[in-house]
C-alpha cells in the first residue's frame, strides 16, 4: 500500500512554538513540513508556491495577518485545509474566521495531545474546534451579529490597515506593496471613508479590535 505524504506549512511568529509544531508534525511519517515562517506575507507566498495539504496558522502575524491569509488562500486554493492555532478567543474574530472557511481552530493553551488530535482531524478532512471555540460558535448561533463594515474593505485595504496599525508610513507601505505613494494614500483615504475613521490612532484601535494586530505591537 502506497503511503500518502501530506505537505504542511506552519505560519507562527513565536519561534519556539513554530519549532515545536514542526517537530510534532515531523514525528508522523505521513506529514512533510515544506515551509515554515513567522511572517504572514512570506507565509502566504509559501502557500502559493507549495500548495500544501495542511496549513497551521496563527492569527497575529506581521505584514499580513492570519485572517487575511485564510481569506486569500480559501479563494485561490480551497483544497488546503487550515487549522488556526491562536490565543485569540474574541467572538468577532471567530465569526470572521468561520465565514472565511477555517477548518479548525485550536486555542494556544491546549495540550500536546489535543494539538495532535486537531492536526490529524483537520488533515484528514474533519473539522476540529477547541472547547472554548465551540462555546463561542454556539453563542454566535444564538445571537448572530450583522456583518460589519470590515467586509466592505477590499483585500488590499485590509492589508494596508494592518500596515498602518504597525506604524508604517505611507511611503513605507508603498514600498512594501510595490505601489506608488499616491496609490497607497488613496487606499488609506478610502479606508477612512468606509470606516468613518479620521486618524491613524482610530485605524490602529480598529485593527486591534478586529484581530489584525496585537496591542503591544502598536504601543
Amino acid at each position: 500500500m502506497v503511503k500518502v505524504i501530506k505537505k504542511v506549512i506552519v505560519i507562527e511568529d513565536q519561534t519556539i512554538l513554530r519549532d515545536l509544531i514542526c517537530r510534532l508534525l515531523e514525528s508522523f511519517p505521513t506529514f512533510e513540513v515544506v515551509g515554515k515562517t513567522g511572517d504572514g506575507l512570506e507565509g502566504f507566498n509559501l502557500c502559493m508556491k507549495y500548495r500544501p495539504d495542511l496549513l497551521v496558522l496563527d492569527v497575529m502575524l506581521p505584514n499580513l495577518n492570519g485572517m487575511e491569509i485564510l481569506h486569500r488562500l480559501k479563494s485561490q486554493n480551497p483544497r488546503t485545509r487550515v487549522l488556526v492555532f491562536s490565543a485569540l478567543k474574541d467572538s468577532d474574530v471567530v465569526r470572521k474566521l468561520i465565514e472565511s472557511g477555517v477548518d479548525g481552530y485550536l486555542e494556544k493553551d491546549a495540550g500536546l495531545e489535543e494539538m495532535e488530535k486537531a492536526i490529524n482531524c483537520v488533515a484528514n478532512g474533519q473539522p476540529y474546534f477547541g472547547p472554548r471555540i465551540v462555546q463561542i460558535m454556539r453563542e454566535l448561533m444564538i445571537n448572530p451579529k450583522e456583518t460589519g463594515s470590515f467586509e466592505s474593505l477590499t483585500s488590499r485595504e485590509r492589508e494596508i490597515i494592518q500596515l498602518v496599525a504597525e506604524s508604517n508610513s505611507t511611503k513605507e507601505i508603498a514600498t512594501k506593496l510595490s505601489i506608488s505613494v499616491r496609490t497607497a494614500d488613496t487606499h488609506r483615504s478610502n479606508i477612512m471613508r468606509k470606516l468613518a475613521i479620521h486618524d491613524v490612532a482610530g485605524l490602529t484601535r480598529y485593527a486591534i479590535a478586529h484581530g489584525l494586530v496585537e496591542m503591544d505591537e502598536t504601543l
